[in-house]
């Protein structure tokens, strides 16, 4: 015999036994929202895509950086094709101003053999105040190699050329790179002759007056020949006071701001002996004899024909 409970009239309904799980029981019914749904199908009706914004922005990212890979590595490979080329002309181009500048020191070695045997020739063919003349005027054109006291001055680019040296712009607007400039030299040659030397020369090049102290790109040019520091200046005159005097004009003091300021290397001393060579840049273009009394066999128009002008 079962027994059963019967509700009590008036009593309150029992609830049922999965009215606590109603959303456990939703959720598990309905895997969408009906708003995610109905959107959706909105972009099912007008044709766009159903992927979420961040899902396209990422597909976005990524085509860009194959992009972008794919032109970075073809760059790369055209920089790799054309790495020899590059290469190869550089060292031709070395190859030829080696060759040239050989040419230019054998050239330049048989001028000095053939002004050596013209000086001799000159000494032999004139003598007493016509051969002291000619001596010098040569020696103060610069066609004769000189030799006496003197001071050096040996100029250097700073230890870190090509590196700021410091800040601020260098004086007279100069790149701070710590080289040394054509203008340098122009100064420190202007300031020895103002200071009284007699001759000057660069790195074994002559300077008269006709010689041009220039730039090409970072080299440095003292009659169109090129040099690379550091840079020996000579000078011939009186060693104490030419340095004094030296260092005592606005060249003198720019050399030192150059020192001091920007790192470029200085070194000065006194030498009792120097040697400079000839200045190889000169060439007699033409002479004009000596006044002699009148030939009467020589009209005056042939002796004026005959005068030409020294360089």
């Amino acid at each position: 015999m079962c027994a059963m409970s019967q509700q009590e009239p008036g009593a309150a309904p029992r609830a049922r036994p999965d009215a606590s799980m109603s959303l456990l029981t939703t959720v598990m019914s309905n895997t969408l929202d009906e708003g995610y749904a109905q959107a959706a199908a909105r972009r099912r009706e007008s044709g766009r895509s159903e992927l979420p914004r961040a899902t396209r922005a990422k597909l976005w990212l990524a085509c860009g950086l194959v992009l972008a890979g794919a032109v970075v590595t073809l760059g790369a490979a055209q920089a790799r094709e054309s790495a020899p080329t590059v290469a190869r002309e550089r060292e031709e181009l070395l190859t030829r101003v080696t060759e040239g500048t050989d040419r230019l020191d054998a050239l330049q070695a048989e001028v000095e053999t053939l002004r050596t045997d013209v000086a001799a020739r000159q000494r032999v063919a004139l003598s007493g105040p016509d051969a002291e003349r000619a001596e010098l005027v040569a020696l103060l054109a610069g066609a004769s190699p000189v030799s006496g006291p003197g001071v050096e001055l040996v100029v250097n680019d700073a230890r870190d050329a090509g590196q700021t040296a410091s800040g601020g712009p260098r004086v007279d607007g100069f790149a701070q790179t710590g080289r040394v400039r054509d203008r340098d030299l122009q100064r420190v040659v202007n300031g020895l002759w103002e200071a009284g030397a007699e001759a000057v020369a660069i790195n074994d090049q002559r300077l008269t007056a006709l010689s041009a102290i220039r730039a090409a790109g970072d080299a440095v040019l003292v009659d169109n020949r090129p040099l690379v520091p550091p840079y020996t200046v000579l000078a011939i005159g009186d060693p104490d006071s030419l340095l004094d005097a030296f260092q005592a004009t606005g060249a003198g003091r720019y050399l030192a701001t150059l020192q001091e300021n920007y790192d470029i290397r200085v070194e000065r001393s006194t030498r009792d002996e120097l040697r400079l060579p000839a200045a190889p840049s000169l060439t007699t273009r033409s002479a004009r004899p000596l006044a002699e009394p009148a030939d009467p066999g020589v009209s005056p128009d042939t002796e004026e024909a005959e005068e030409v002008t020294a360089p």
